[in-house]
């Protein structure tokens, strides 16, 4: 049964836009926070699909966003990393708009600690991939997993292989492989220091996929691989979040589809649920008050809350979600609604606890103004919680 607690105060404000317009519809391709606390946004794709070469940061003292250079290689559903010296990597990803399959980027660059250059690393990756999952470890070392990959002239394929990159040396080292194949998947470092895969998806066809329930543990420290408990329901254009050093929030992803019992189920996922690395289990918890949602945004809050924004129920006919719902660790909360609707956009939490969001698509096909393609926002904005009313 569905619970609401009763609704929470909290605040939207308005920030500087950022242009051109972009959105960011991959699972580790959003914005992160440096080590100065200003927030890196790059790449991207424009109303069009293709791929943006542009990299900005936002100031939070200013509530401005400031040029942080050009990459080398435009691209989209690559990944961004912050690093330990206060610069960032950016790694594979696709430079292609709509050709199918697209090619995959086996280039990586590496963002200066002065924020103004960029610069390709010494060694590229072993592996081209674009939609793959990529994390800091507490070495200071990026762990990159999965991805997709052309199969062949009409078709693609999920990866198994896992690299880590060396911010001294600047290359990239193949380590062990996953158990499963996977792409669009999220990863989650864990407090231990190991890493949570979950979800995903394989291709089947050009125009198919299957989505995965198979979650896996990455042990560092000894380069292994362990499967771990499967999600209740296979998951992917879902959201992960630590809410503990051993538990995660999973929530939302796209529908399901077609099922074993000849049904069709067109709406994206309610449900929520919840990891537990003592015993290795997905435990349901309550779902999402009003509806699924896929291409949204969870964030952690300072508090120990989530907080889940925009999203949108189909991506070729539909406005993005303008109802953000904060998580307390049983039941949702409703909270003031975003002044612009969006999915596929970039959210990441500020050092003070605010939450920035920005660009995304606001209406897609038949919900925009001409009746096809997709609309973008330039805005951005900035939410910060308070108590209960």
């Amino acid at each position: 049964m569905t619970t609401t607690a009763p609704p929470v105060t909290g605040t939207w404000t308005a920030a500087d836009d950022l242009t051109p317009t972009a959105t960011w519809d991959g699972q580790h391709d959003g914005p992160v926070r440096l080590t100065d606390g200003t927030i890196l946004i790059v790449g991207g794709a424009d109303a069009g699909s293709a791929p943006l070469a542009r990299a900005a940061r936002f100031e939070p003292a200013t509530g401005g966003w400031t040029p942080a250079g050009a990459l080398h290689t435009p691209r989209r559903r690559h990944t961004v990393t912050a690093l330990g010296d206060g610069g960032a990597l950016v790694a594979g990803g696709t430079s292609a708009a709509t050709q199918f399959p697209p090619p995959a980027l086996a280039t990586s660059e590496r963002l200066d600690p002065g924020h103004t250059t960029w610069s390709p690393t010494p060694g590229p990756l072993h592996h081209a991939r674009w939609g793959h999952s990529a994390v800091a470890l507490g070495d200071g070392s990026v762990l990159v997993a999965g991805g997709s990959t052309i199969r062949s002239a009409t078709s693609l394929t999920a990866l198994r292989s896992v690299e880590r990159f060396d911010p001294g040396s600047g290359q990239w080292t193949d380590v062990a492989p996953m158990n499963d194949a996977r792409t669009g998947h999220v990863a989650v470092v864990l407090g231990d220091g190991k890493v949570l895969v979950i979800g995903g998806t394989v291709p089947l066809g050009p125009d198919d996929e299957a989505a995965l329930a198979f979650c896996e543990l990455y042990d560092p420290a000894h380069d292994t691989w362990t499967a771990t408990g499967s999600l209740t329901v296979p998951r992917a254009r879902h959201q992960a979040v630590l809410l503990s050093p051993t538990t995660v929030l999973v929530v939302g992803g796209q529908p399901p589809g077609p099922d074993d019992d000849a049904g069709f189920d067109p709406f994206p996922r309610a449900s929520a649920e919840v990891f537990n690395q003592a015993t290795g289990a997905w435990t349901a918890v309550a779902p999402l008050p009003g509806g699924g949602r896929e291409l949204h945004r969870a964030v952690a809050l300072d508090d120990g809350q989530v907080l889940v924004a925009g999203g949108t129920d189909n991506v070729r006919d539909a406005a993005g979600f303008t109802a953000p719902l904060v998580f307390d660790g049983t039941g949702w909360t409703a909270v003031p609604g975003l002044a612009v609707g969006r999915w596929g956009f970039g959210a990441a939490a500020l050092q003070d606890g605010s939450v920035l969001v920005v660009g995304g698509v606001t209406r897609s096909g038949q919900a925009t103004a001409a009746g096809a393609g997709r609309e973008l926002t330039a805005t951005t904005e900035l939410f910060t919680l308070g108590g209960t009313d």
